[in-house]
């Protein structure tokens, strides 16, 4: 008991309240934290990192780490728990949030079957659900790295039975071209006057032959055919001497495929009104073509998946053609 009075006596010199019920634990705890405010007060500054604000949020941030290093989430004093409201939201599966249309012809494909390329053109002409003249396109995932330029795919094919579309092809070569261009078939031709409807970005053209001696001419409208994929290239067979037979190929169905930077090579190879037998012979071109492209470099696999689909249609996975 004397212990007891003597931390009583110490108590009420610090101003504590505290009293005999208090047991000699609580009171030697009141004590040790008034003593260790009143040194604190002694060491702290007016302002500046020893202020007693400082002090204060350097330990309620050094409280806050210890709880969040605990995993200690529950609301402190003053604190709101947060409760979520509602109930929880139902994820409908992905065919659920399709149309009737799409989900009704989806039923025909089999899930996680490969079908050979004869089945799959029939069944993309029967699953397409558009009103309009659908297209019908190849999407392939390869195994390259187009970072490399070895392994950066890029490469024209013609299609035999065209792609459905009504190309307008302009070429941009010296005036003794001009004739045989348009007995190709050429809807636009020109020297200067050309240059003069680029100036007004007129673009009324979806291919742009070129001769290479006037390419230099056409450096200053990079930035206005490139972005729109019309810059002539002779990868794409778009920059050639002969610009009578460049334009017979753009309108006889020649298209260019580039592979993307997710390993991708995306071709629309026709419309849905060709008919299986034709789509299956303008996916064979490409296959072949794809096939003539694979890099010597490559030591994995060259197509890692093949798929089909149209317009708006579900897809169909293929049995890789090209190996």
């Amino acid at each position: 008991m004397a212990k007891k009075a003597d931390l009583l006596d110490k108590a009420k010199e610090l101003k504590l309240d505290v009293s005999e019920k208090n047991t000699i634990a609580e009171i030697e705890s009141a004590i040790a934290t008034a003593e260790k405010h009143e040194v604190r007060e002694a060491t702290t500054a007016k302002a500046g990192k020893r202020s007693q604000k400082s002090l204060d949020e350097a330990e309620a941030k050094a409280e806050k780490e210890a709880r969040k290093e605990a995993g200690d989430t529950t609301p402190q004093e003053g604190g709101e728990a947060t409760v979520k409201k509602g109930p929880k939201p139902i994820v409908r599966p992905l065919i659920e949030r399709r149309g009737k249309k799409y989900q009704e012809v989806a039923k025909k494909i089999e899930t996680g079957k490969l079908y050979n390329l004869s089945d799959a053109m029939k069944l993309a002409v029967e699953t397409s659900t558009t009103k309009f003249d659908a297209s019908v396109e190849v999407h392939v995932r390869l195994g390259v790295d187009p970072r490399q330029a070895d392994q950066n795919i890029r490469a024209t094919v013609v299609l035999p039975n065209g792609t459905g579309r009504t190309l307008r092809v302009a070429v941009f070569a010296p005036e003794d071209s001009h004739s045989e261009a348009k007995k190709a078939g050429a809807d636009v031709v020109g020297d200067d006057d050309f240059l003069k409807q680029l100036d007004r970005e007129n673009l009324n053209f979806d291919v742009l032959v070129s001769t290479p001696q006037y390419m230099a001419r056409l450096g200053k409208y990079a930035r206005l055919l490139g972005p729109r994929g019309l810059m002539p290239n002779p990868k794409a067979g778009t920059v050639a001497t002969d610009v009578a037979k460049a334009v017979s190929e753009a309108k006889a169905g020649k298209v260019e495929y580039r592979v993307d930077k997710q390993s991708i090579v995306h071709l629309a190879i026709g419309k849905v009104s060709f008919g299986a037998t034709k789509l299956e012979q303008n996916a064979q071109s490409f296959f072949d073509s794809l096939q003539a492209q694979k890099p010597s470099s490559l030591k994995g696999v060259y197509v890692k998946s093949t798929a089909i689909t149209t317009s708006m249609g579900p897809g169909i996975k293929v049995e890789n053609v090209v190996s």
